[in-house]
């Protein structure tokens, strides 16, 4: 085909685009202005996957969840769809050329996802309710295989953990920027700041983890020496944005797991023993023990509710007397305990508990939260919920997991020899761990603004484990300019 013939057929096709579209708008039909894009989509899922799951984390934080509109969905539009298409054309891909190294299931983190998945898989046929729970299992592998597997190949060339970091931040700064406007319009009053950044985030509580999550990433992007120093700017710049926001968002539990995150790094990078952090991890439970009626006491006296005064509001925590927020999660954590003890093995099944907890509730550890029907949405843990939900098992493959996905982290940390390594491996382990500690509290790994980065970043780390860490830099070299073609 000529060069000439080819610039004719696309005048070709143009023309007629232009001519029926123009049709359909004097139809009242204006759907068809997004062939053009639908088509450009379709080319990148063929040709640029990549491309495709940078597009999705762009547009991960700006996401709208179509339940907030009640149109009869849950699902965050544009981002599920995008890493729905690319989990059927990866795995499509896989099934005809290959690709994943077989170092990667041999991974510990990787076996602990497949043994999570595996024993979803299997509680999702002994589950009350198997409709929900298979599609539990399928938006979880929506996420794992986009972002788990398909990324174990775009992280191999290290310059695109940047790109992947930056695209989020992006939109969550005009995230950042829209609630902050919303909450200076009720004088940053504490109550407004718990719904402000809605449709994009359901509260603030999970606007809050993931600011504390992203946090200690893009300030060790501020150290990171082998950045142009403007870029070293920016970072140090967008990390008090982040500062600030996360302060303005009022959530304790992202303040408290950002808080432990800063501990881990001071006994990180002053190597203090683990022997000696076990010691006084066991000597504090010991403690806890010794005066655990003393010290149920003293909280139960606590009345400081949460309040627009940090002090106050950090001293309310520890409230399990007239803080409602806080009793409403015993509440629910009683509630999915006495669903582990009636199905210990099996649980109830895996995205189950909103609809089966509320028998389980007990009238005094109600609140003003609380409904008859328990319609109020899930455990607040992500380790309780599991425990009702997929019972023992299902509690011990996500400890397991978080053990393994934390071990390689530091490792990675210890043995790499590129300081830029090193450097990601710290703070993704860092910005991880506010997760892990955050999910003692809340959980949100069944919506893709915590998905999308949480197992992005898990793979981060098994990539820098498995091709950055001296024992197979070698392979790395051959490997590393692959991209998802």
């Amino acid at each position: 085909m000529t060069e000439r013939l080819k610039i004719s057929i696309v005048y070709f096709i143009t023309a007629v685009f232009i001519l029926l579209n123009t049709y359909l708008v004097m139809k009242e039909f204006y759907w068809g202005i997004l062939v053009p894009l639908a088509i450009f989509l379709i080319l990148l899922y063929i040709f640029s996957l990549d491309k495709v799951i940078f597009l999705a984390v762009l547009a991960t934080p700006l996401a709208i969840d179509l339940g907030y509109y009640e149109l009869g969905a849950s699902i965050s539009v544009p981002s599920e769809p995008l890493l729905f298409g690319v989990m059927l054309i990866f795995l499509l891909k896989l099934s005809l050329e290959g690709g994943l190294d077989k170092q990667l299931f041999k991974h510990p983190v990787t076996i602990a996802i497949l043994i999570n998945l595996g024993w979803i898989f299997i509680t999702s046929c002994t589950s009350d309710m198997p409709v929900v729970s298979f599609k539990f299992l399928l938006a979880r592998l929506w996420f794992i295989i986009p972002m788990y597997f398909a990324g174990s190949i775009l992280f191999k060339k290290t310059s695109n953990i940047k790109p992947f970091v930056w695209l989020y931040i992006i939109s969550l700064l005009v995230v950042i920027a829209y609630a902050t406007y919303n909450h200076s319009k009720f004088g940053f009053s504490e109550k407004a700041g718990h719904w402000v950044m809605t449709p994009f985030y359901n509260d603030h509580t999970a606007y809050g983890a993931i600011l504390a999550l992203y946090l200690p990433i893009i300030a060790g992007f501020g150290f990171d020496r082998s950045s142009r120093s403007t870029s070293r700017v920016l970072a140090f710049i967008v990390t008090a944005i982040i500062m600030v926001a996360l302060f303005l968002s009022a959530s304790r539990a992202a303040w408290v797991s950002f808080a432990f995150a800063i501990l881990v790094m001071f006994l990180v990078i002053f190597r203090i023993r683990f022997t000696w952090i076990l010691m006084s991890v066991a000597s504090l439970l010991l403690v806890f023990f010794l005066f655990k009626f003393e010290i149920l006491d003293k909280l139960e006296k606590n009345k400081q509710d949460s309040s627009a005064n940090v002090i106050e509001h950090i001293e309310s925590i520890s409230n399990i007397s007239t803080d409602a927020s806080n009793l409403e999660r015993i509440n629910r954590w009683q509630s999915a305990l006495r669903m582990y003890h009636e199905r210990p093995l099996f649980g109830w099944g895996p995205g189950t508990y909103q609809f089966e907890y509320a028998p389980f509730q007990r009238t005094k550890e109600k609140t003003i939260i609380s409904t008859d029907l328990g319609d109020m949405g899930n455990a607040h843990s992500e380790y309780i919920g599991p425990l009702a939900e997929s019972g023992i098992v299902g509690l011990l493959s996500v400890l397991f997991m978080m053990i393994t996905v934390i071990y390689t982290g530091l490792r990675v940390y210890r043995r790499a020899d590129n300081k830029q390594v090193k450097l990601f491996a710290l703070v993704i382990t860092l910005g991880l761990i506010t997760y892990f500690v955050h999910g003692t509290m809340n959980n949100f790994l069944n919506t893709d603004k915590a998905s999308v980065p949480f197992w992005g970043f898990i793979s981060i780390l098994v990539v820098l484990d498995l091709y950055h860490t001296g024992r197979r830099q070698e392979v790395a070299s051959s490997e590393i300019a692959e991209d998802i073609d």
